[in-house]
């Protein structure tokens, strides 16, 4: 199973430039993928129906007994099937359905595999959190496919109608399971069923899962998503609306109900429910005049009709309810997919402009119309099969439980409503009509495009013909009670009661279905006022309402407003607990060396005269003096790794700033403000300053016990092998911080970087070669006037000469030649050595970070693109990759994730090299760093020296013309 899933997600890494070299093609090969599994799956079959359960687990983490835990029985195995086998047909289709020149086409693949194994490995999960991952993986990939013709705006608001309402759904859900695991002492949803926990708590919990799993499956009042997600491609609708995603609901429902049924009102609810939308699914799809609306709603029918039976909580309506799922499954693809064929074929898919279509394709009529005899419960077909055994099963329960008799009154009703509608949808989509204009042919796709809605029916008509061979493995889904075992699956039982209503069904069914085979209205439409569509879209509008108007209120668009309100709640809030709690320190340490005098006395001084500074530049310098005072201060306590990050930190800091402020006024202009303003500023500044002092005071008063931090030194040595604590600490103890501070650099960066490029973020000047520079160099040397100019003297850069001569320093490039390398070299020295003395790859990123700004600065913008022709983006890619790496690596040998490993090497008599697998991980960290400050650079400096330079030449163009 694991390696199965394994597999299946590299490969949807993979496949995006296959793809895009081979076209829909690709879809060919990409097809074998899943067939593999669903034959790897089916091979398991026989031990799996001889009651065998196999059991794959991963420890996760293990400090709180979670694991990556998988269970492979019975239900998991055909759902599995069923999961692998449709995804393997659907993607065979795509081959032929996609046009050749199809955009986005290598995205929708990878994304398509995505959710196969999204949707694999929820129906594999046995641990509810690992379920739950897997649960909102196929939130997002549905959200993904859904929205794949972006430009089109319904499919945008479908796609997020959908990823609201199953997301909510999810996270109700994901409450729920946590209440439910912890009254069960487990987390894995075997244990929870077999031992199921009690009181009100469990009570709720089980009704918060029902929130996920019946807004999962599109049921009242949820059900409004589905028929707006047929936006999506019509193998997105055949796969994830027919036969995958719907059926996770069903799926989570049918494993709680064994444990949970007797839970007060959880019959009722699900009867009502689903007979809900069973009832209103089947009457609008009357009214739908796109035939794939008709299917879409008749899906949400059907899944209320799934919904209610599994309600019922009985063995023996499960039974029957899975045979129902999976001939819901097989029938409802392959119409979906005839949908798709149909609108390609003839550029619509509306039934009043279709007519004639079933004499010119009658390969494809007889596709449809063999699914929707499946989907009518007409024999052979397993549709007829399992419709039988649900109404048989339900009139024999509803002796012990009547709510079984109300769901069978309403499955009769919705049983004729599905042979109405579809009845309507074969005469719409095939018939010839009279006053219509035949279908021309638009775009003729081929006929291997009916492979895959063919075996789909295929299995629609075998499985009532060999239902006898069908009924072990549904009668091992299910645990029964001696006595109440359910009636064997077979498509011919006699003449009973069951059979009996089916005809009834099915004759008024074509009686309804004749009444409604017209073009013109024959219900008036109904009111969407008091439907749960439109009750989402006035919430939705509501909520965008709300966020306007607090926008409007709290962002001003004024710096010193978002700070006040900042440090008055900050005031308030702790400034508050402290007073409330009254809790002092009983002795103050002032300092704890008299070098922290002088230094303070420095940055007060420092902070004040910065209030007084009257240019940018020197209150940038002045407020940068307290953070070099902050680098001395890490440096007198024995802190060296924390002082020279500290001081690298504020150098990078100033440089960005003063690239920022170079396109601002050089003075700090604006009026001089009001006695009443300079004074609230003040309170602000000395209520915040005293508060921060007050809370030094006390946190280092306040500790009672051994600090943790004394363990550190062995833990650090002892688990990552590395003497420097702080830099063990970063890479190996607490890695998912740094993890979590390298994706929020990278988000800063790419921030940054979206607000200053105009058109893209990567450097599109040209690459400079050193042939380049020099034939640049002597065109600059011959537009000037005096051949005796200090210019001709030779460039210690690369760009030197491309520069404008008055900012030029010549001094400066020798120095930056000098130091270049070395500072190259010694950042690579401070990223290897880090495990063990003072650097690491934060402070190894940034000297090399500090030599590029040197580069810039001696040679400007050209400069820049020659020492790195590197796109900034893909080195903080990498650097993030190999950090994640890291930390999944150990999973696949059964350790902890960023657990780290190392070995020793004897260099004789220069001793032993320790190679450590954290230093991976810092490489990564190393590369980030690395990566913003180019970014930065690039953006700030580069891009900003573009702007000012096509500034420059507008004005010069400017005062020419005039």
């Amino acid at each position: 199973m694991t390696s199965t899933l394994l597999a299946l997600a590299i490969l949807s890494l993979l496949i995006y430039p296959v793809i895009r070299r081979f076209g829909r093609r690709s879809f060919f090969v990409i097809a074998l993928a899943p067939l593999a599994a669903t034959v790897a799956f089916a091979t398991q079959s026989g031990r799996v129906l001889g009651g065998h359960v196999e059991t794959e687990s991963v420890a996760w983490v293990p400090q709180v007994d979670l694991s990556l835990t998988f269970r492979l029985d019975v239900i998991s195995l055909a759902f599995a099937l069923l999961v692998t086998g449709a995804g393997a047909l659907v993607l065979l289709y795509c081959a032929r359905y996609f046009d050749r020149n199809e955009s986005g086409l290598a995205r929708f693949g990878a994304v398509f595999l995505g959710f196969l194994v999204s949707m694999l490995g929820l129906v594999l999960a046995d641990d509810v959190y690992l379920l739950f991952i897997f649960w909102e993986s196929t939130t997002i990939f549905s959200f993904l496919l859904i929205g794949h013709s972006s430009k089109l705006r319904t499919s945008r608001a479908a796609a997020l109608q959908a990823l609201i309402v199953t997301t909510l759904g999810g996270l109700a859900m994901l409450v729920g399971l946590v209440i439910l695991s912890a009254g069960a002492g487990s987390s894995l949803l075997s244990d929870i069923v077999a031992q199921p926990p009690q009181g009100p708590a469990a009570v709720a919990a089980v009704y918060l899962v029902l929130v996920g799993a019946l807004s999962k499956s599109a049921i009242f009042p949820f059900h409004f998503w589905l028929p707006g997600a047929m936006a999506a491609p019509t193998p997105v609708s055949a796969y994830l609306h027919a036969a995958a995603m719907v059926k996770a609901g069903i799926y989570l429902i049918a494993r709680i109900t064994p444990a949970f049924a007797d839970v007060p009102g959880y019959r009722e609810t699900l009867v009502i429910l689903g007979g809900i939308t069973m009832l209103n699914g089947g009457i609008r799809a009357l009214r739908q005049y796109d035939i794939k609306l008709i299917v879409a709603h008749g899906t949400v029918s059907q899944l209320g009709f799934l919904v209610m039976v599994f309600g019922i909580g009985d063995p023996r309506a499960s039974f029957a309810g899975f045979a129902l799922l999976f001939a819901h499954a097989v029938a409802k693809a392959p119409l979906f997919l005839t949908v798709g064929i149909i609108d390609h074929r003839t550029g619509t898919r509306d039934l009043r402009k279709l007519s004639g279509l079933g004499r010119q394709a009658p390969l494809l009529a007889a596709i449809a119309v063999l699914a929707s005899l499946s989907m009518a419960g007409v024999p052979p077909f397993i549709g007829f099969v399992s419709k039988e055994a649900g109404l048989a099963e339900m009139l024999e329960i509803g002796h012990e439980l009547p709510i079984a008799y109300v769901a069978l009154v309403i499955a009769i009703l919705g049983s004729i409503l599905t042979v109405a509608y579809m009845g309507r949808f074969l005469w719409g989509a095939f018939a010839a009509k009279p006053g219509v204009k035949s279908c021309a042919v638009k775009h003729e796709m081929g006929s291997s495009i009916l492979v895959a809605p063919i075996v789909f029916v295929l299995f629609a008509l075998g499985g009532g013909l060999f239902a006898n061979a069908l009924d072990p493995w549904f009668q091992a889904m299910v645990d029964s009670a001696p006595g109440a075992e359910p009636e064997y699956l077979a498509l011919w039982h006699g003449f009973t009661a069951a059979l009996l209503i089916s005809v009834i069904v099915l004759g008024a069914g074509v009686g309804l279905a004749k009444v409604f085979s017209r073009t013109e209205p024959l219900l008036p439409p109904p009111s969407e006022r008091f439907s749960a569509s439109h009750a989402y879209w006035v919430v939705t509008y509501w909520v965008d309402s709300f966020a306007v108007r607090l926008t409007a209120m709290t962002q001003r668009g004024s710096l010193p407003f978002y700070l006040s309100v900042i440090l008055i709640v900050l005031v308030g809030v702790v400034g508050g607990t402290l007073f409330g709690t009254g809790t002092w320190p009983t002795a103050l340490e002032w300092m704890s060396s008299p070098a922290q005098v002088p230094i303070a006395i420095i940055m007060i001084a420092a902070a004040i005269f910065a209030l007084r500074a009257r240019t940018r530049f020197q209150s940038l310098v002045l407020v940068g003096v307290t953070g070099y005072g902050m680098a001395a201060i890490f440096a007198l306590h024995g802190a060296p790794d924390l002082a020279v990050t500290q001081a690298l930190v504020e150098t990078v800091t100033l440089i960005a700033f003063v690239l920022v402020i170079r396109r601002l006024p050089q003075h700090i202009g604006g009026s001089r403000p009001t006695a009443r303003v300079r004074l609230t500023r003040a309170l602000i500044g000395a209520g915040v300053g005293l508060l921060m002092g007050v809370v030094a005071l006390i946190a280092l008063g306040a500790r009672v016990a051994d600090p943790i931090s004394l363990l550190l030194p062995d833990l650090a040595y002892g688990g990552g092998h590395g003497s420097n604590v702080v830099n063990v600490t970063l890479v190996d103890i607490r890695g998912w911080d740094t993890m979590g501070e390298l994706s929020v650099i990278l988000a800063a960066a790419t921030g940054v970087a979206s607000l200053i490029f105009l058109k893209s973020r990567v450097d599109m000047s040209p690459k400079l070669s050193r042939r380049d520079a020099r034939t640049q160099a002597r065109e600059h040397l011959a537009r000037i006037a005096d051949p005796n100019d200090q210019t001709r003297r030779e460039a210690w850069v690369l760009a030197g000469r491309m520069l404008d001569p008055a900012h030029r320093s010549i001094f400066l490039e020798v120095v930056v030649r000098l130091i270049f390398h070395a500072l190259i070299i010694l950042s690579i020295y401070l990223l290897l050595t880090g495990h063990n003395t003072p650097g690491g790859g934060f402070a190894g990123g940034l000297v090399a970070g500090l030599a590029l700004v040197a580069r810039y600065l001696a040679g400007g913008r050209h400069e820049l693109r020659a020492t790195v022709p590197l796109d900034a983006g893909k080195i903080l890619g990498t650097g993030l990759t190999l950090a994640v790496s890291m930390a999944i690596i150990p999973l696949f040998f059964g350790q902890s994730a960023l657990a780290s490993a190392w070995v020793d090497i004897d260099l004789g008599f220069l001793g032993d090299l320790p190679l450590v697998t954290s230093t991976v991980f810092d490489i990564g960290v190393y590369l980030v760093v690395f990566g913003l400050i180019l970014d930065v650079l690039r953006s700030l400096g580069a891009e900003i020296d573009e702007h000012e330079m096509d500034d420059s030449k507008g004005l010069v163009i400017g005062e020419v013309q005039k």
